[in-house]
């Protein structure tokens, strides 16, 4: 385990499981609290702001944000259960820190933060700070769970949900040491800790500077990645696809690539073959 409140919550919920555990109302109250809160902001948000620059979201590829700002209304809407996936997220977040409370595991919780990159601000909040270090809390897929948040290093390699751009912002914001990420496993409960303690803090700033003044200075687009070849148990297709790590929950992806197809796996033979996005189907 990498972090020793993981040693703390699972006791404390091995404690639960015997029928030896208790639990505070405040606790729970400030657990309800927190889901209420989510629950207002998510669905009585009204009209969403227009494209500016966030902590949530300078660590995004550059070719997704310049869609973002230059031509928004290309992009591809969300479903109707996003909002539900996103919900489900911010009832973890609750839920974990309930249990650090319980655990006993002290922390400053989540506050908002404004981080000045020469004369731009950006601005975000942070979930927790524990130990003098800014920690994130994230649910992920059983996928994400395994390999996504494998280590840092596979975290990095494929960040194109900005996750390490934000950490290092909300840290410098604050003042504080880049921490990690709790990581929750939503179909099973399962959940780790994850350190940055590998980060270049000052490169990945140098970076977040880059794309302020990328999108600042309206320079032309530019594409992030490249599309692949497809392959069926080791063997090539012939096919065509854009990478489903880095390109697959892009909202713009249609406009970045004018041909795109989403189909069921061609070589599939499964009932229901996952879908992937042909970029040139053979």
């Amino acid at each position: 385990m990498e972090h020793p409140a993981e040693l703390s919550v699972y006791a404390y919920l091995q404690k639960a499981m015997a029928g030896e555990s208790t639990i505070s109302k405040e606790i729970v109250d400030q657990v309800a609290a927190d889901v209420s809160n989510s629950m207002m902001r998510q669905l009585n948000s009204g009209p969403r702001d227009e494209f500016r620059i966030r902590m949530s979201n300078i660590g995004r590829p550059t070719c997704q944000l310049w869609f973002d700002k230059n031509e928004p209304e290309g992009k591809t809407p969300f479903p109707p259960h996003f909002l539900m996936n996103m919900l489900l997220g911010d009832i973890v977040e609750a839920v974990f820190k309930g249990l650090l409370r319980a655990s006993g595991v002290q922390f400053e919780d989540s506050e908002k933060v404004t981080l000045k990159l020469e004369d731009k601000e950006i601005q975000g909040e942070y979930d927790l700070i524990l130990n003098g270090k800014v920690d994130d809390i994230k649910s992920a897929s059983p996928w994400s769970y395994t390999n996504k948040f494998l280590n840092f290093e596979a975290l990095n390699a494929k960040d194109s949900f900005g996750y390490v751009s934000q950490l290092v912002g909300y840290a410098e914001a604050a003042n504080k040491e880049v921490g990690g990420w709790w990581v929750v496993n939503k179909a099973n409960g399962e959940f780790k800790y994850v350190s940055a303690r590998a980060v270049d803090k000052n490169k990945v700033l140098k970076n977040m500077k880059n794309v302020v003044d990328y999108l600042d200075n309206d320079l032309p687009f530019e594409r992030c990645y490249e599309s692949i070849p497809e392959t069926f148990y080791q063997k090539l297709t012939g096919n065509i696809k854009l990478d489903p790590t880095t390109c697959g929950f892009c909202s713009h992806k249609h406009k970045c690539w004018p041909t795109l197809q989403t189909l069921p796996m061609t070589k599939s033979k499964a009932k229901e073959p996952k879908l992937v996005d042909y970029v040139q189907v053979a």
